[in-house]
């Protein structure tokens, strides 16, 4: 290297500096100012042209060179570097590096540059000194609008997520996007906005069942998700009709002995055949297999048991009725339930608002809260799948009620208060009484008559309810309300309707207190299936089931698959032996 004197006018620019983005006035105003009072302190690094020419290239010092010029200075001294076999692309890039941190845009230009005269991104790591997956992030940049672009070099960068959607999206895309949401000059950009318009789903490789063959006929590309970690299958695709195509076909060709290709509900839940109850242990040899696409498209399989059929009307055991036996009592008319299905599913919606109403605003001791914590975990949603809005969420959705408990060291501290706003709305996210996934069973009800819910349910004399309700059950309100049933059913219905206009109506069947029979009955099966559970670990079959929702679905007349659920009971300490002397007393 040689220190010499010359013309800042007489150096070239190099076309592919790193540093491209351009500096604020004040900064060069501050520089101008220095330049003018002592000069270049730090000469600009420059090389020799290439290719016959006899001038120089600046490396380093574009915009010193830019001020010198401006300053007036007709001579500056410049340091001439030897020739590189990159043309100083990596000298470049570490001098502008250390000198002050290149933004993203410029990183990612440099690091193309180098990549163009053959470095490998392993070899760019390790000269810059960063992550190779960085390395490889920085070059998603290559897929980005040239407008983002430029946005982005002023420092307005998109979070990592947002930038990967936005590198995903094709160059049309993106136009028509960012043109929609393109921000005012000093403004910065709606990142989250631009990254949300341009979301589209992924169907994620590690989720197929077929295999290659499936996914060429069916045109799926995949896609290497840089952001995925190291240790999985990050690949995915866009083409998500294809994806569930081939998934179809994968599952037709695959169908096991007795099984089919079933649809799914708004849960996410495979609808089953009509009367059949899903076999949550070992399935028999007779048992159905139902196959299944779920939310994301991965390939599931449940197994169900349908109902023997029914003997012929007029057979006994031996095929043959007996003499004088009535065939037709054999098989007495089904009547209509006091409230249809639909009924209970706004009774499941009632109670559970009321639930959380009263979770929110009723007052409640502070041993009641920790008792209704303990109820909770008991629920059949034990996933657990939130009542609130129907959402299934792992632990990561609770941690939103735990962060209050720390302070800003990152230590468990909380007061009383604190503590109670935390519980109430833990067990508003799990008690439901939704009839479905989100179910908790016997338990919300046992928890909704406890903190006194039922002063919280709506007025259920609408037209929408009673017509849920059967004559029975609607001449039984008349006589409840004092109201004179009427001839015609929808008579008597516009009579009610009217009457509790003025007054507050809930229907028996809607209160939250369970009868004492499915109570009991529910408390002993708990007790029991802990005994068992204590005796012999690793059984099947000793889930507790929810008497009182079972006693619904009889009464619907079909039950609900959904209202079926798989609760993993722990073995217990065996403390409720005397369960039957303490219920009594």
């Amino acid at each position: 290297m040689q220190i010499l004197k010359i013309d800042p006018r007489a150096l070239k620019e190099n076309p592919d500096r790193m540093r491209q983005s351009k500096s604020s006035q004040q900064a060069d105003a501050l520089m101008l100012a220095t330049i003018k009072a002592v000069g270049i302190v730090q000469p600009p690094v420059v090389a020799p042209e290439a290719d016959g020419g006899n001038g120089y290239i600046i490396d380093a010092g574009h915009r010193r060179v830019r001020l010198a010029i401006a300053a007036g200075l007709e001579e500056i001294e410049i340091l001439v570097a030897d020739a590189a076999n990159d043309n100083g692309a990596m000298r470049s890039m570490v001098e502008n590096s250390v000198r002050e941190a290149l933004n993203p845009v410029d990183q990612w230009r440099g690091i193309e540059r180098l990549v163009a005269l053959g470095w490998t991104e392993e070899a760019i790591a390790v000269a810059l000194a960063l992550p190779v997956r960085q390395i490889r992030k920085l070059r998603l940049l290559a897929n980005v609008l040239p407008a983002m672009l430029e946005q982005m070099a002023l420092g307005d960068m998109p979070n990592e997520q947002q930038l990967r959607v936005i590198a995903a999206a094709g160059q049309v895309d993106q136009k028509e996007v960012w043109k929609a949401h393109k921000p005012k000059k000093g403004d910065t950009a709606p990142w989250w906005q631009v990254a949300n318009a341009l979301t589209k789903k992924r169907m994620y490789a590690k989720d197929a069942s077929f295999g290659d063959d499936l996914a060429q006929a069916y045109g799926i590309e995949w896609v290497e998700d840089l952001f995925a970690p190291a240790d999985q299958d990050g690949r995915y695709t866009t083409n998500v009709e294809g994806f569930l195509g081939a998934q179809h076909e994968w599952m037709t060709s695959n169908l096991p002995k007795k099984g089919g290709i079933v649809e799914v509900n708004s849960w996410g839940q495979p609808e089953l055949p009509k009367k059949a109850s899903q076999v949550y242990g070992k399935p028999s040899k007779s048992d159905h297999a139902a196959m299944y696409l779920d939310r994301d498209g991965k390939v599931q399989t449940v197994h169900y048991r349908m109902p023997e059929t029914a003997k012929p009307k007029g057979t006994a055991g031996d095929g043959l009725a007996e003499p004088g036996e009535d065939a037709g009592a054999m098989a007495p008319s089904k009547a209509r339930p006091d409230v249809t299905q639909k009924g209970h599913d706004m009774i499941g919606d009632y109670r559970t608002d009321a639930l959380h109403d009263a979770l929110g605003r009723a007052p409640i001791e502070d041993d009641m809260l920790m008792a209704l914590m303990v109820l909770a975990f008991a629920g059949q949603n034990v996933r657990v799948d939130s009542g609130a809005d129907g959402t299934f969420y792992g632990g990561k959705r609770f941690s939103r009620h735990a962060v209050g408990l720390f302070d800003e060291h990152g230590k468990l501290v909380f007061d009383r208060d604190t503590l109670r706003v935390a519980v109430r709305s833990v067990l508003i996210d799990v008690l439901s009484c939704r009839r479905g996934m989100s179910n908790s069973g016997m338990v919300a009800r046992i928890a909704g008559e406890a903190i006194g819910a039922d002063e919280f349910l709506p007025n259920m004399g609408s037209e929408d309810f009673l017509l849920c309700l059967s004559r029975q059950a609607l001449e039984t309100s008349c006589t409840e309300a004092s109201v004179q049933p009427r001839q015609k059913v929808r008579e008597t219905r516009a009579a009610l309707v009217e009457h509790f206009a003025c007054e507050h109506f809930v229907h028996p069947s809607g209160r939250f207190a369970p009868p004492v029979d499915e109570l009991l009955d529910w408390i002993r099966s708990g007790a029991a299936t802990d005994v068992i559970g204590a005796g012999s670990q690793g059984d099947e079959g000793n889930d507790a089931g929810d008497p009182g929702e079972e006693h619904e679905a009889r009464i619907d007349g079909d039950a609900d698959q959904d209202d079926l659920h798989d609760t993993d009971v722990e073995a217990g300490d065996g403390h409720d032996q005397n369960f039957d002397q303490r219920a009594a007393a």
